[in-house]
């Protein structure tokens, strides 16, 4: 195997955790881990050594959400085969042309990795036949889920020997996966590799509150205050995504929108500049991100908070990969303070308040980055020699302190100016997460119940509901925040019992 060759010298925790089990088990798997761990590798490499290459049928089909998370684990697999030269991979997915990915899976495959769309439709076309696979892995279960696709992955299976080995992999377990999961395993040994409803320790979280209508403002200071910054900002919907990038491109930052009313090849140009680093500020949906797969980003930026905690989750685990650091921040008004909660909850510590940076601050960032750029840069004399003696000739008039003074006001000048008498936009500092008390003297604690939206909840029939219980006249009922499948209110602490 050409682990040493592809950099691999040290296995992850997931991959520590699963090759040797694989190896030696033929029973169902399903491992819990973060994205960004090395999942690829986790089964990737135990798939290839078990392939037999003197079988001419489909062995493994691996399935996953997205065309880029297709093409990026079959670019993968072809690598980790390198000293494998006849074991035939093959990638099956969505918007591309379909008589080409036909012409591979008659000329015979071993491995095929594909989208469940298209995998569906290959079946249904008699082009691909699973009645020989010994193994079938999900690759991002709850992706899948997310994005619909329950059915086409229970008629994948219907086509699948009940013998196989099945692996599933997700970065999280909500019902919906432990649901998927019970219907098609059995007896699967269950395995976690830094906790799956965990966010990285190694990444920042915090949060700026500002008023909705300057979060705009508040977006702009955080790429100013970070002048390396690489990384994602997440948009509800695909307009406030294209018109934040528009913006953002506007007001002369390297940014570009990725969402779902963009042509696949809209799509590959603006993924190929951001992956090139060209693009450093990528404004992007949840569903046009699924399946992007960049390393080093240095910031995820939620320009809201997520109402469903495990979206917080996905979008954080993108950052902070193979032991880097990484900083997740979101922006927040007063209204979204429920979902902070929920996202708290369920990552398992606090999400700590900043102040917005203030103009000062971002100025003084960007000159000193500014001024380690000039200490860092390579001077070519053999380029820039002949032009030397007439700037010296031109610049002679002038003190060295006063052509330091021109020299950083070129560069510095847009960032003074545009800072100058800017208001703070910070809406207040948050308050303490311990219970607190209301004029009345009441103490309030916080309730969950398993009821939401899409049972048809409602903030009038909830409070109705528990002035109906018989546990106090007149119970205090304070702040409500209805979400998908539960909510969480604020009631008298005293009946708590």
């Amino acid at each position: 195997m050409p682990q040493k060759d592809l950099g691999f010298e040290h296995p992850t925790p997931v991959q520590e955790l699963t090759i040797p089990w694989v190896m030696d088990h033929e029973e169902d798997l399903i491992a819990l881990a973060q994205t960004g761990t090395g999942k690829t590798a986790a089964f990737g490499f135990p798939i290839l050594a078990q392939t037999d290459i003197e079988v001419n049928s489909v062995q493994t089909i691996i399935l996953c959400p997205t065309r880029e998370l297709c093409l990026q684990i079959t670019k993968d697999l072809i690598a980790y085969a390198k000293y494998m030269p006849r074991v035939k991979i093959v990638a099956v997915y969505g918007g591309a042309p379909i008589y080409k990915q036909k012409d591979a899976l008659n000329a015979g495959a071993h491995i095929v990795v594909g989208t469940p769309g298209r995998v569906n439709d290959m079946i249904r076309q008699k082009v691909l036949h699973l009645e020989r696979v010994t193994q079938l892995v999900l690759d991002e279960a709850d992706e899948m889920l997310n994005m619909g696709f329950k059915d086409e992955l229970f008629e994948i299976m219907s086509h699948t020997p009940a013998s196989k080995q099945t692996m599933l992999f997700s970065a999280t377990m909500p019902k919906e996966v432990e649901h998927l999961a019970n219907s098609f395993m059995k007896d699967a040994t269950r395995m976690s590799a830094g906790g799956e409803d965990k966010g990285a320790e190694n990444i920042e979280h915090f949060f700026y509150k500002v008023q909705a209508k300057d979060k705009y403002l508040a977006l702009k200071r955080i790429a100013d205050m970070s002048p390396k910054i690489y990384g994602i900002i997440f948009c509800r919907t695909r307009n406030e995504t294209q018109d934040i990038a528009n913006k953002l491109q506007q007001d002369g930052y390297n940014a570009d929108a990725l969402h779902g009313d963009l042509s696949q090849p809209q799509r590959e140009l603006v993924m190929q500049r951001f992956r090139s680093k060209y693009v450093q500020l990528l404004v992007a949906t949840d569903v046009a991100a699924r399946g992007l797969d960049v390393d080093d980003l240095t910031h995820i930026i939620n320009y809201h908070i997520p109402t469903d905690p495990d979206i917080y989750i996905h979008r954080s685990g993108r950052t902070g990969r193979a032991g880097k650091s990484g900083i997740s921040i979101s922006i927040m008004n007063h209204k979204e303070a429920g979902a902070l909660k929920a996202v708290e909850k369920r990552l398992g510590r606090e999400i700590s308040w900043q102040k917005v940076p203030g103009g000062r601050e971002i100025c003084e960032k960007q000159l000193f980055h500014f001024i380690d750029n000039v200490e860092r840069v390579e001077i070519n004399e053999e380029q820039i020699g002949s032009f030397l003696n007439s700037v010296y000739k031109k610049l002679s008039w002038m003190t060295r302190e006063e052509l330091i003074q021109r020299f950083v006001s070129v560069e510095f000048n847009r960032f003074l100016d545009y800072y100058k008498n800017m208001p703070d936009l910070d809406n207040s500092a948050p308050q303490k997460k311990a219970p607190r008390e209301d004029k009345a003297n009441f103490t309030f604690t916080t309730f969950r119940l398993n009821l939401g939206h899409s049972m048809g909840l409602t903030k009038r029939e909830l409070m109705r509901y528990i002035n109906q219980l018989k546990v106090g006249r007149g119970i205090e009922i304070g702040q409500i925040n209805i979400f998908g499948d539960y909510c969480l209110v604020d009631l008298d602490a005293r009946y708590q019992k």
